[in-house]
């Protein structure tokens, strides 16, 4: 629940803000433990939007998480403690109502005496990252908490910023796209019918491609709201069962896995993301087998993470990570399962992870980019080709008349 407060804190200043806590009870105690006497105090009674903007965590983005993290570090570097570090922080988010009530949370659990890691996980408004909270977890009891926020502020960073590059490099080919079939669909329903209507008075026997044009312009004109309707349910039933049925998303992401050149940048992309994790994880003490199972679970992949999730049982059991995935049913680049061979016969496993981390990230770059010099040009085809192809089929006939 959220409660609303008002009241004077030690220093005698009057202060006015919210916090969360399961009763009122509970409230008044961690008033009394940030040193706060309350003059009013009562739960807030929010909007229908509220409500349901409370009712479930806030889902954090990495940029949010990575400033957050790089922000803590720099205070704990200048000697700040962790609970003045966070009251400073609280006031660069007086516009995000979530943030600030979650770092409001967190400061009342360390005032009550909390440390670090268990004020995260006792906090329930914001959504964290399992790997993020382990690795405060290990990095708070070594007294690397300062460095391994900066790292963790680097790796979500990198991760926003890769995110955002495929995004923007795919935005000119899907807009392509869908101006194309948007044009061709137009044509096929309102445009060829029109046409079609001069045909009719024409005792002449139509060329082929043109009988086909008119055809589908027939289809399209008839169904053009079935068709539409059957888009939508496609996609509003493909994503309900992409979120509720694991057999049915595991069936696509296997699919995918398999699909040329796609296939390879998805897996390269996922190998690269469990290699910058789990070389962050290993660097903050985090066992290995620990390291193995929540890097794992940061895959969008579920082929390739209950892949490293059922190696990292098999390393419990005493096998090599290497000797785990190359024995699996599911196959993976064979060079990343050297490199960890070779790792841990070093003992260098770490700084192996990290290069095929930044190797991965690189050529799936190059891939990418290659990619998209070829679709482009590809698209423009398509359209041209498409568009040509349904007016050359209705000039088809004024031509065989012209000649007639």
């Amino acid at each position: 629940m959220i409660f609303k407060f008002k009241g004077i804190d030690a220093e005698g200043k009057q202060v006015s803000d919210k916090l969360e806590a399961i009763s009122a009870e509970e409230a008044k105690s961690k008033l009394k433990a940030k040193k706060i006497i309350y003059q009013t105090l009562k739960e807030e009674s929010p909007s229908f939007f509220d409500k349901l903007e409370f009712s479930r965590k806030y889902k954090i983005t990495p940029k949010e998480l990575s400033s957050l993290s790089r922000e803590l570090s720099m205070y704990i570097r200048s000697g700040i403690t962790i609970v003045s570090a966070l009251k400073i922080i609280q006031s660069h988010y007086e516009k995000n109502k979530k943030i600030k009530l979650f770092l409001v949370t967190v400061s009342t659990h360390l005032d009550e005496g909390k440390d670090f890691y268990t004020a995260l996980e006792m906090q329930s408004v914001i959504e964290l990252p399992e790997f993020f909270k382990h690795s405060i977890k290990v990095s708070e009891a070594g007294g690397l908490l300062d460095d391994v926020l900066m790292e963790l502020s680097r790796f979500l960073k990198e991760q926003d910023r890769i995110a955002k590059e495929i995004k923007s490099a795919f935005a000119y080919p899907s807009f392509m796209i869908i101006v194309s079939l948007l044009m061709i669909s137009f044509m096929l329903a309102f445009v060829v019918p029109q046409i079609t209507g001069i045909f009719e008075s024409m005792d002449q026997e139509l060329p082929t491609p043109t009988i086909v044009v008119i055809a589908l312009g027939d289809f399209f004109n008839d169904n053009f709201t079935t068709i539409l309707g059957a888009i939508f349910i496609f996609l509003v039933t493909f994503s309900i069962m992409m979120k509720k049925s694991h057999s049915f998303a595991y069936s696509v992401h296997k699919i995918l896995l398999r699909l040329p050149l796609f296939g390879e940048i998805i897996q390269k992309s996922e190998l690269a993301r469990f290699s910058y994790i789990a070389a962050l994880l290993t660097r903050s003490g985090v066992p290995f087998v620990q390291t193995v199972n929540l890097s794992a679970n940061i895959l969008n992949n579920l082929v390739l993470k209950e892949l490293f999730i059922e190696a990292s049982r098999k390393v419990v059991e005493g096998k090599l990570l290497s000797k785990a995935l190359n024995d699996a049913k599911t196959k993976i680049d064979y060079a990343f399962i050297q490199s960890i061979a070779l790792g841990e016969e070093t003992s260098e496993v770490e700084n192996v992870l990290t290069n095929m981390s930044e190797l991965y990230f690189e050529e799936n770059r190059d891939k990418i980019s290659t990619l998209l010099t070829l679709l482009e040009p590809a698209l423009m085809l398509f359209v041209g080709g498409s568009i040509g192809f349904i007016v050359a089929a209705m000039l088809l006939p004024i031509f065989s008349m012209s000649i007639q």
